[in-house]
């Protein structure tokens, strides 16, 4: 199966790929990649199913009706751009669940160019929402994300629903109180829906508590008009092991964070 829905697909080559559109409402898929730069392909030590476990498969799909809408095509096993960079290669098991990712210790050069990339995303980023913040005012970054509930195999129990919602709503790096117009509206909006016939199980803090770098970094660079929260779903829409897709759970995705535009944005004119 493949990793990825988007259409056509993307060349080995690209780094992410950015759509500017007339809105507030910004959308992010940053661990959706796959691909790994050609010179690192065999020192990498993991398969391309173990690889795709870890990453974001289809949340491309999820944001593909918003206005502004960036994607990154490398694999976060590669670089992650949402980690520091200083911790943005997974060199130990313990930056990576557990698992060696490289045969061996990669040299300098390998390093550093993959922490170019890193460095030229948030370049990027910067100089994106700031036209963005120019032509707004303020803005809001959904930065969607997914994560593993059935960690022990395929046929073992999944984690208990108390631990993992549906939607995870991470908060920790933005003024809470500033923002709580807007969390409390996109909280609101997706328990509004219904996945698998019972509503979505949305709750803040509870998986994750949204520490990845590009929140925290939107909040550095526009405190006082940038609102970045992590959103991130149970991977309800897919088999984590592997990786087949439920298309009718996915659509449902996609029109949900569609359908969250609008509010969000009269939620930032109603702030005001």
């Amino acid at each position: 199966m493949s990793p990825s829905l988007i259409v056509p697909p993307v060349t080995q080559n690209a780094l992410w790929t950015v759509e500017r559109g007339i809105s507030p409402i910004v959308a992010t898929a940053i661990h959706e990649g796959h691909s790994v730069r050609e010179e690192l392909q065999a020192l990498c030590a993991l398969s391309q199913d173990e690889r795709l476990r870890e990453e974001d498969p289809f949340t491309e799909f999820t944001i593909r009706d918003i206005p502004n809408r960036i994607v990154f095509h490398r694999s976060r096993f590669e670089v992650d751009v949402n980690r520091s960079r200083d911790g943005a290669i997974y060199r130990t098991p313990e930056q990576a669940w557990g698992l060696r990712v490289w045969r061996n210790e990669l040299s300098t050069a390998h390093v550093e160019s993959s922490l170019q990339l890193h460095d030229d995303y948030y370049d990027m980023l910067f100089t994106f929402l700031s036209g963005v913040e120019r032509r707004h005012g303020q803005f809001v970054v959904l930065d969607i994300h997914s994560y593993n509930h059935r960690r022990l195999g395929q046929a073992a129990v999944p984690t208990e629903q108390a631990k993992a919602p549906d939607v995870n709503i991470g908060t920790s790096s933005m003024d809470r109180a500033r923002w709580s117009h807007i969390v409390d509206t996109l909280v609101e909006h997706f328990r509004s829906f219904e996945i698998g016939g019972r509503p979505l199980d949305v709750r803040e803090n509870v998986a994750f508590q949204g520490k990845g770098e590009q929140t925290r970094f939107i909040h550095e660079h526009f405190p006082l008009t940038g609102c970045a929260i992590a959103v991130e779903f149970k991977k309800i829409f897919m088999d984590e092991w592997t990786g087949e897709p439920d298309l009718d759970a996915l659509t449902k995705l996609r029109a949900i964070v569609a359908s969250a535009a609008p509010v969000l944005e009269h939620a930032l004119t109603e702030g005001l």
